[in-house]
């Protein structure tokens, strides 16, 4: 038999961890998350200001300003269809 871990750093204390309820797993595939679709660069000229607030919201979140552009370019097109 196992020896029971006891945490002494519980955040939640009269909780036991043995009571605690498995959830169904909802997290989407891997796969589902990779961006599958063919990328084809372009050169495009933008406005300074422009970049300036993509730079800024990127660095905000952590992600390529680029990124957020084309984000931005695919949500539109997708809706305009």
């Amino acid at each position: 038999m196992k020896k029971r871990i006891v945490y002494e750093d519980n955040p939640w204390p009269g909780v036991k961890i043995d009571n605690l309820k498995v959830i169904d797993d909802f997290l989407p595939k891997p796969w589902e998350l990779a961006d599958m679709e063919k990328k084809v660069k372009v050169t495009i000229t933008l406005n300074e200001s422009s970049i300036k607030f993509f730079k800024r919201q990127a660095k905000k979140f952590g992600t390529p300003y680029q990124a957020m552009i084309r984000n931005l370019l695919q949500q539109y097109a997708a809706r305009a269809e």
